[in-house]
């Protein structure tokens, strides 16, 4: 078998239904993207694989006949919610098992404005089992049924591990926030916990703010051998596949529990075979796109792929470990409940996140130091896919480009940034030592005027101290989260910690002793800095 690579994505913004083009425009505009970004044309693309759930019959060669007619074969995919990374999976397979050298995965959708409906109704409907176990457990509403499934999971959570309502809601929050800096997002505004808490109820435990919306839109990923991608010079580009597994619904799944009923086995398979076969662990992954079509699926999707043990979901929100500055990012992107769930796209357009997160190309929304990618696609019904990914052909100039890409965007948009630096300069001219009152690690997430939100670390911990943007591989000894400017009024004398900590503007997390000292050490450090200019 030989390896896998994913060189080119393209995405279209994914919209409110109705409220953009039909589906051929969509999907054109994503394949579009994608093969621009490989730098490949449609003529070189063997075969096709196209996902979407709401179409007639070969929607699939609709869609790509609007860049070329070249007498491929194309594949028309469906698997409910996991569609797109199912179309991802057997595109994989046909490189894979020498079928193609370059293979397109192409996933979009044109959706119904509200919940999701079955669309005949003189059939059997595919979740009938499960609407069946449902029924005789609780009853069945007129509430969108897969809301009351993960409504009930949730709460056999909370009922077993001790989980409260703020869990699920700070997962939404961590989303919407994320989806702020993804110009494809549909939803890119930012709430309070408390305006999500309050927000519309959907049903049982869900309310409008923690549930994915309906969307329109298009992703697309071309797939490549190891031959194509050397003898077409695409090695920087090139993005590994190390492992993708489905799996499809097990015994325990109908076992009358709610977390089984909604996948947590069939994810917790898929992952455990994906980490074996690539010969890594949950703890090695920096970067993670997974399945929040609600709020509480991404709660227990935590515990299923093995970024915490059973039970602690809860506990890992609560440390922060799921979002920028903790042990793992999760839906960067903003995920469903932000960024839209066209069911077609979701798993291209998870793909595509991943890469760009890979190659240092995700703008204000990179994970800095990202090296290991993970991908959670659900559909009900059943089938889950869990992927893995890695840069395929590192070279030495990538840490570097990653880094300078970083630094441009830091530069471009954020007036805290220089002020980092100074510090960082006046720390690396202290000749007498005196940095070593003050040794520890402290984290600044700042946030912008228009809802932009980055991160900063500052490490005198060893050597002279150093300052880094985005290091998320370092835990922090205590967590400053603030507006910009308070930040800038901070570092630059205006006001003191304690004075900021009691009139709001800054929220302390961790070590508070050692937060006090910031003040001494901004003293020292303004002292130097104006002695130093003075020499000037």
């Amino acid at each position: 078998m030989g390896r896998v690579f994913v060189v080119g994505v393209g995405m279209s913004k994914f919209v409110k239904p109705g409220t953009g083009g039909d589906y051929p425009d969509y999907a054109k505009e994503a394949l579009c993207n994608a093969l621009k970004d490989a730098n490949v044309t449609i003529e070189q693309i063997q075969r096709a694989y196209v996902g979407y759930v709401y179409g007639d019959s070969c929607c699939g060669q609709r869609v790509i006949y609007e860049s070329g007619m070249t007498g491929m074969p194309i594949f028309n995919v469906n698997n409910n919610c996991s569609t797109g990374a199912t179309a991802l999976l057997t595109a994989k397979e046909a490189i894979e098992f020498n079928v193609s050298d370059c293979v397109l995965a192409l996933g979009f959708e044109k959706m119904e404005r509200g919940g999701l409906k079955f669309k005949f109704h003189d059939r059997s409907i595919p979740l009938e089992k499960h609407t069946r176990i449902m029924s005789d457990i609780h009853g069945v509403t007129s509430a969108p049924l897969p809301a009351q499934y993960f409504s009930h999971a949730g709460m056999e959570h909370m009922k077993k591990y001790g989980t409260r309502l703020e869990h699920f809601a700070k997962i939404a929050y961590k989303n919407h926030n994320h989806s702020v800096n993804n110009p494809y997002a549909q939803f890119r505004d930012r709430y309070s916990l408390d305006e999500i808490l309050k927000s519309p109820k959907i049903f049982g435990l869900l309310t409008k703010l923690q549930c994915c919306p309906t969307s329109d839109g298009a992703a697309a990923a071309v797939l490549a051998s190891e031959h194509f991608v050397r003898s077409h010079g695409l090695e920087s580009r090139a993005v590994e596949i190390l492992g993708m597994e489905m799996c499809t619904d097990l015994p325990s799944s109908f076992d009358k529990t709610f977390i089984n009923l909604v996948g947590f086995d069939m994810t917790r398979t898929a992952a455990q075979r994906t980490f074996r076969k690539a010969n890594r662990k949950p703890s090695d992954v920096q970067v993670v796109e997974l399945h929040d079509c609600f709020s509480v699926n991404e709660l227990l999707t935590y515990e299923a792929l093995g970024l915490c043990e059973l039970g602690k979901a809860g506990e890992m929100i609560d440390r922060g470990d799921n979002t920028y500055g903790g042990k793992y990012v999760v839906n960067p992107s903003g995920g469903l409940i932000s960024k839209g769930h066209p069911l077609g796209a979701t798993g291209i357009a998870q793909c595509a996140e991943l890469c760009w997160q890979l190659r240092g190309e995700a703008e204000n929304r990179q994970v800095q130091g990202a090296k290991l990618a993970l991908q959670h696609n659900l559909g009900l019904g059943g089938a889950i896919v869990v992927a893995l990914y890695a840069l395929g052909m590192p070279s030495q100039n990538n840490d570097q480009t990653r880094k300078e890409v970083t630094m441009r965007i830091v530069e471009r948009g954020f007036t805290v940034a220089p002020y980092f630096k100074i510090l960082e300069q006046v720390m690396l001219l202290d000749e007498q030592n005196t940095i070593d009152k003050f040794r520890g690690i402290y984290g600044f997430k700042i946030q912008k005027s228009t809802g932009e939100e980055e991160y900063w670390l500052v490490n005198t911990k060893t050597g002279k101290g150093t300052v880094e943007f985005n290091n998320i591989s370092v835990k922090p000894d205590v967590t400053f989260t603030s507006k910009e400017e308070d930040i800038v009024d901070l570092l630059t004398g205006k006001m003191d910690v304690q004075q900021a900590f009691s009139q709001g503007k800054i929220k302390l997390h961790g070590n508070i002793e050692l937060a006090l000292k910031l003040t001494e050490l901004r003293k020292i450090a303004l002292h130097k800095l104006n002695a130093v200019r003075a020499k000037l």
